[in-house]
């Protein structure tokens, strides 16, 4: 669900309603894509993950599947999830960490609680993104890079701290390794606090995860994606403790096809790895997590 702003003055362009899911106790919000709005920068994908508590003996199984033509962004705010992938790697993200899964022509993985995470109640949330690489990249060599929190990029000012995920965000740039020029930052701020959102690139937006903030005097509340004008100054004020994600960057070098977890320029590179898929022939199994697997779905759109 999207709504326009038709305030010429306005510095938004579009608010979206994140649609909601609940697995098994567990709700995402998607953000992107949505119907009136497909890709913000390069990001043609935005959930958030919970909150949610998960029970003794309970955790996220997100079992073995596929992904092309992108890069997947996982950033916690809380609890742990260990990745695991055909390329070999085996990594537990924890809050505040950055883990940053290059598809490039293929690559599979799998998303589940430990098993020491799952002996006692857990409380999980945090967001995950898809980049979609340039098409000169869209067949790069498979690859993944954890980092720590000790690598991280911040920034703080009167009642804001932020964290830069990736790209360059109020002055300060961050340590992961990207392909396209891009934004994607953590903001808290404490009540009343104001951030102004630099006006460098063409396509920004902010996602409130909890509080709200006002912008151009109206109160947006927690699981909004506001789309901004390009040009337009922005700025946030928060109402409340309030957090929230900043993302975006430069146009992407043309249109994406997007089919369940496969992105790219070409719908025939899609159909290829759909067949692949579904055939048993994507060359890559996750070791130590070869007996479940996701199915692909009947052509069903993100």
């Amino acid at each position: 669900m999207s709504t326009l702003s038709h305030d010429p003055l306005s510095a938004i362009e579009t608010i979206v309603v994140p649609r909601t899911s609940d697995l098994g106790g567990f709700e995402v919000r998607r953000a992107l894509p949505s119907l009136q709005k497909r890709t913000v920068g390069p990001f043609v994908f935005l959930d958030q993950m919970g909150p949610a508590m998960l029970a003794a003996g309970h955790g996220i199984d997100v079992r073995p599947h596929p992904h092309i033509g992108l890069s997947t962004v996982t950033y916690l705010y809380e609890g742990a999830i260990v990745h695991r992938d055909g390329v070999g790697h085996v990594q537990t993200i924890l809050p505040g960490e950055v883990n940053w899964m290059t598809a490039g022509r293929g690559i599979v993985h799998s998303e589940r609680s430990s098993v020491e995470s799952r002996a006692q109640p857990q409380a999980l949330a945090g967001l995950q993104a898809w980049v979609a690489l340039p098409k000169a990249q869209e067949e790069t060599d498979p690859g993944f890079v954890h980092y720590g929190r000790e690598q991280q990029a911040e920034a703080e000012g009167e009642g804001v701290r932020a964290q830069i995920i990736a790209g360059s965000l109020f002055g300060q740039t961050s340590s992961v390794r990207t392909l396209s020029p891009l934004f994607f930052g953590d903001v808290r701020m404490d009540a009343g606090a104001r951030v102004q959102l630099p006006a460098e690139y063409e396509e920004r937006a902010a996602y409130v995860t909890s509080g709200a903030v006002e912008i151009d005097g109206q109160v947006h509340e927690a699981g909004r994606l506001i789309v901004f004008k390009p040009g337009c100054p922005v700025e946030l004020r928060a109402q409340g403790e309030t957090r929230v994600a900043l993302l975006g960057g430069e146009p992407l070098d043309g249109p994406r096809h997007v089919w369940w977890n496969f992105v790219s320029s070409s719908a025939d590179r899609i159909a290829q790895a759909r067949d692949e898929w579904t055939r048993d022939r994507f060359a890559q199994t996750v070791p130590g997590d070869e007996t479940e697997y996701i199915p692909a779905p009947e052509l069903k759109r993100l």
